[in-house]
């Protein structure tokens, strides 16, 4: 439990630690807005090139992937600091993100795994804590980049950090997590998996929306103050964490697709509320109440992966969900974006609460689909 929860926390650290620092990056690396979107999109190229392959490496080699993984990761993070122009920030971006998409597979085979070994839930307070990081670790950044740090010295500070982590959590008992028979890794994309990546992608579509919008949509169509409008990611990423820690414990109780359809409902109120709200404190509320539902829904998901999977196929499993889902959480801010342009915003925000409603109808689905286990 306490490698899964400090994975989730290393890579919390990091991400909140590159949205603060970006500016820098981009002013250090000397591009231009449309050089910086392009190199941003080799993140997501260089993750989904890994994800698969990660899922293979755990089923052969077992926990050791772990460490080596989040290690990686955190030296990757550093190189964007280090480019001085459009291509080696898109070299480095590209590297950061095989990294990170093979580290979040990592983390959540082994929040699994340590489901299965204890009997109690985890992924949801795992992600929670990912959460807590990210916030804590955006508001350190921004006091450092308001004293004066530059790019190296805030994200070559988080691999000190993510090293250290790897170094004396993640590293120490990593061999005594065995691998599994590669012989009996699944071998085909089955059903199940489509069904719980597609739900995972409808799920981090509606997450990632929110996350990126949220600020827009309070300054541009509410008419927010600057400092008022800034703050609703952070009003999204504190709710999202206090709903992922409550969903936790509420596994006790429900089911898990209990619990998924239960935040899909919440999160389309939320959603809802906030696309037609009149005044921008009205929509803080509706975006906070989207985070606490649709904060559960992926980490759900993902455990029922797990859980379907089994121990000899369960990395292999995530990782394939994980990829699909990943789709979902890339193109989401890209089409809410090209739905505000053919409507408007508040028009586009009010498919994303669709997208919730879609994804409670499809939870009784996914829980049939966990009942089902793979021979």
């Amino acid at each position: 439990m306490l490698k899964t929860l400090a994975g989730f926390g290393a890579f919390g650290l990091f991400w909140g630690a590159w949205g603060a620092a970006l500016p820098a990056v981009k002013a250090e690396a000397g591009v231009t807005d449309a050089q910086l979107g392009v190199a941003l999109l080799m993140v997501g190229l260089g993750a989904l090139c890994s994800m698969r392959f990660t899922g293979y490496l755990i089923d052969r080699f077992g926990g050791v992937v772990l460490p080596v993984t989040v290690l990686l990761f955190g030296a990757c993070g550093v190189l964007p600091a280090l480019a001085g122009s459009a291509v080696a920030l898109g070299g480095a971006l590209f590297l950061l993100g095989a990294t990170s998409g093979a580290t979040d597979v990592a983390i959540n085979a082994t929040g699994s795994a340590a489901e299965a070994e204890t009997g109690r839930p985890l992924m949801n307070l795992a992600h929670g804590l990912f959460s807590i990081a990210v916030v804590v670790a955006s508001l350190g950044t921004a006091a450092l980049r308001a004293s004066g740090a530059g790019a190296f010295p805030v994200l070559g500070g988080v691999f000190v950090l993510i090293a250290v982590l790897a170094a004396a959590v993640l590293a120490p008992g990593s061999t005594r997590i065995k691998p599994v028979i590669a012989e009996k890794a699944p071998r085909r994309l089955e059903p199940a998996l489509l069904v719980f990546g597609g739900l995972c992608a409808l799920a981090f579509v509606v997450e990632n929306a929110w996350q990126s919008w949220s600020a827009v949509h309070l300054d541009t169509t509410l008419g927010a103050a600057p400092a008022l409008a800034s703050s609703a990611p952070a009003v999204f990423a504190a709710a999202a964490a206090t709903g992922r820690i409550s969903g936790n414990a509420l596994l006790r109780r429900l089911k898990p697709a209990q619990l998924l359809v239960a935040g899909g409902v919440i999160a389309a109120l939320g959603s809802a509320l906030a696309a037609v709200a009149g005044n921008p404190w009205l929509a803080l509320v509706g975006i906070a109440i989207a985070g606490l539902g649709t904060s559960v829904c992926a980490p759900t998901i993902i455990s029922m992966a797990g859980a379907w999977a089994g121990p000899e196929r369960r990395a292999s499993a995530i990782s394939t969900v994980t990829t699909i889902a990943y789709l979902g959480f890339l193109l989401g801010p890209a089409m809410v974006g090209a739905a505000s342009s053919v409507w408007s915003l508040p028009t586009a925000l009010g498919g994303v609460a669709v997208l919730a409603v879609v994804v409670a109808a499809l939870g009784p689905v996914a829980g049939r689909a966990e009942t089902k286990h793979p021979r």
